[in-house]
């Protein structure tokens, strides 16, 4: 009997950061997502991250390379700047990467909070604050469901 892994269909960036309703459209291109960018996040979009990565706001606030306080503030103003989206944005589709490759959102999450040999010993969370650093943890992704771990 043939078993298929089926990864949860609905674990994507867009659901990630709240859904339609978070990001007041429903992107379907990246081209959609820099729409979605320019015009700002919800901060709420925070709260359902924080949620679903199981971390304080002081972890997300430094995986996403923004002051704590600057977070709060956002979240009291009702809407993050366009720089702030795309590093929530580019943590949400990692997020969304690592599901499909590990297939499980724990063991997803457990990875990307683990010291990883191939990224000099850092955890790919922490690496997330550049787009070299998540760059860097999409590649590994990429030879993790590959199969090539050098």
């Amino acid at each position: 009997m043939n078993t298929i892994a089926i990864a949860h269909p609905g674990l994507s960036a867009e659901s990630l950061l709240g859904g339609q309703r978070t990001l007041r459209s429903k992107p379907r291109t990246p081209l959609d997502w820099v729409s979605v960018i320019r015009q700002g996040i919800s901060a709420t979009a925070v709260d359902a991250l924080t949620k679903t990565l199981r971390v304080t706001q002081s972890e997300l606030a430094a995986a996403l390379g923004i002051p704590e306080r600057t977070l709060a503030r956002r979240k009291k103003e009702g809407t993050l700047n366009s720089e702030e989206s795309a590093k929530l944005v580019r943590l949400a589709h990692v997020v969304e990467r690592a599901e499909e490759v590990f297939e499980d959102l724990d063991a997803s999450l457990d990875w990307l909070k683990s010291p990883n040999a191939a990224l000099s010993g850092e955890t790919p969370l922490s690496l997330l604050d550049t787009d070299i650093g998540a760059g860097s943890v999409m590649d590994t992704l990429g030879r993790i469901e590959h199969g090539v771990f050098a």
